[in-house]
């Protein structure tokens, strides 16, 4: 069965450009031109993956992430303009699981849309359960358990943790942690795991600011701690 993926954008030749390279990898492709014509679209047919513009009319790319992530964890690539840092971290923040900038070679985004649904979505062939500290991982599930609450994670998220409790004590540069979330090292996207390991400390960490999970090392890294 064929995975759907959403476009949105307000540039019809950029979406038919897009349209035209998924589809002809493999997937179907629904689109819509801004954030609220795609919120509708995207709760009724529930896209593997969305390919997200930041900068649209009606609503835009950071409207719309704010009220789909209520309810839904669908991975999403940001397409921006923008060259600012700090546009695509607010992305980021807001649930994005990476970004691409526009003016972008297409074999590109086609390398981050299959990584990002590598990550969300494949049965791997490790353990299925993972566990450390007082935290546990269902693979089979995307599940995560931190004492007696669950949590919810974006994809990336869950694989940042995944590969960090895998290992107790081991250190993670963030190329590292890169090459687990894309499949290829991007030098100038390290800041984006700097992101997301926020994001996921402010769900597993009883006090975000003093972590006792994800601990960082100065100049490398990060790991999870030994307990």
């Amino acid at each position: 069965m064929k995975k759907t993926i959403m476009v949105v954008d307000d540039e019809p030749r950029l979406v038919s450009l897009v349209k035209t390279y998924l589809t002809q990898s493999g997937y179907s492709v629904i689109s819509a031109q801004n954030g609220l014509e795609a919120l509708p679209i995207a709760q009724r047919e529930n896209p593997a993956l969305i390919i997200l513009d930041l900068m649209m009319p009606e609503m835009d790319g950071y409207e719309f992430m704010r009220l789909y992530r209520m309810e839904h964890d669908t991975p999403i690539i940001l397409l921006t303009a923008r060259v600012e840092d700090e546009e695509k971290v607010v992305g980021l923040e807001l649930g994005a699981d990476d970004y691409v900038t526009k003016p972008f070679r297409p074999r590109e985004l086609m390398a981050r849309v299959k990584a990002v649904l590598r990550r969300s979505g494949e049965k791997e062939s490790k353990t299925k359960i993972l566990r450390a500290a007082d935290i546990s991982l269902d693979r089979d599930n995307h599940a995560v358990k931190v004492a007696d609450r669950f949590v919810d994670l974006t994809p990336s998220e869950f694989e940042l943790l995944a590969a960090l409790i895998s290992y107790p004590g081991r250190v993670y540069s963030r190329l590292d942690l890169l090459d687990i979330l894309q499949g290829v090292r991007y030098k100038g996207y390290e800041r984006a795991i700097d992101v997301h390991i926020k994001n996921l400390r402010a769900k597993i960490e009883p006090v975000p600011c003093s972590p006792c999970y994800i601990e960082t090392v100065y100049g490398i890294g990060y790991r999870f701690i030994r307990k």
